[in-house]
């Protein structure tokens, strides 16, 4: 089976459910560690995600911290408390401009064109920290809520909100984390909702990506598990050559977000 246009094969929702559980339950086990820690924004993939550790662990060793900046709604801070109190998680609300403002006012003499970039990144890296305390403070394991088009094409801040322990939606396209959200029963108001990381006010993914995830999805999934060059994908989906390059052009920068930092030969 596949999606609408054939492309995409439907998820087996019930099989991504019951996998991803065990897996985060097997992480928990072989880690030795005592819960987890996952940040909660309101939005799509965070709330399926800590739906599906709720399924495996204990209420009481999940905690999930709200990290608000000014940028943020109070829409995405009320649903992501609603989340966490509907599956019965421990939650803090932690705002993060505090922490954040006393850095930029250290680093203001640096500030160019860059700017508005790295006070985005800056705000994800800092969600990390406060994460990685909690987590080291309980010895449990901090789940990332990334999934896979969002690594394929790098839409994630390196040693930010891609500085995890575990990825358990990490290898579901964004198409696929929507249906596994409604079969675990996530929010529909969280599903419908246009994806956003809040980084300042107004930002969409897709605006910020310059497609919409349906039609990446299927570009990503052709060129990665089809094995189809450029042509051929945009061939296929009947769309200009000049989108699917540029997406194979984020994949490729992307590519350094995914490994170790690189070490010259061993010298001896």
């Amino acid at each position: 089976m596949g999606d609408d246009n054939g492309i995409l094969p439907v998820l087996d929702v019930e099989r991504a459910s019951r996998e991803i559980s065990s897996f985060i339950e097997s992480s928990l086990i072989e880690s030795n560690t005592q819960g987890l820690v996952i940040g909660l924004s309101g939005g799509l993939d965070s709330s399926a995600t800590a739906k599906l550790c709720a399924q495996v662990v204990n209420m009481d060793k999940i905690l999930g911290l709200i990290m608000p900046s000014q940028t943020t709604s109070q829409e995405d801070v009320d649903d992501a408390v609603k989340l966490a109190e509907e599956i019965g998680i421990k939650h803090k609300i932690i705002p993060i401009d505090p922490l954040i403002e006393p850095v930029q006012d250290v680093c203001s003499h640096s500030a160019n064109q860059n700017y508005k970039l790295a006070g985005a990144n800056l705000k994800a890296r800092m969600r990390m920290v406060l994460l990685y305390y909690h987590a080291n403070a309980l010895n449990r394991l901090v789940v990332g809520t990334g999934n896979r088009t969002e690594l394929l094409v790098g839409y994630f801040t390196k040693y930010g909100d891609g500085g995890v322990d575990i990825l358990p939606i990490g290898g579901l396209y964004k198409t696929d984390v929507r249906r596994l959200a409604s079969y675990i029963d996530v929010s529909a108001d969280i599903i419908r909702k246009d994806p956003t990381a809040g980084l300042w006010p107004g930002q969409t993914d897709e605006e910020d990506l310059g497609i919409k995830y349906d039609l990446l999805d299927k570009i990503l999934y052709l060129m990665t598990e089809r094995g189809m060059k450029e042509d051929e994908t945009a061939h296929k989906l009947q769309i200009k050559l000049d989108e699917v390059v540029r997406v194979k052009v984020m994949m490729l920068a992307a590519e350094h977000k995914s490994v170790m930092p690189p070490i010259p030969p061993t010298i001896r």
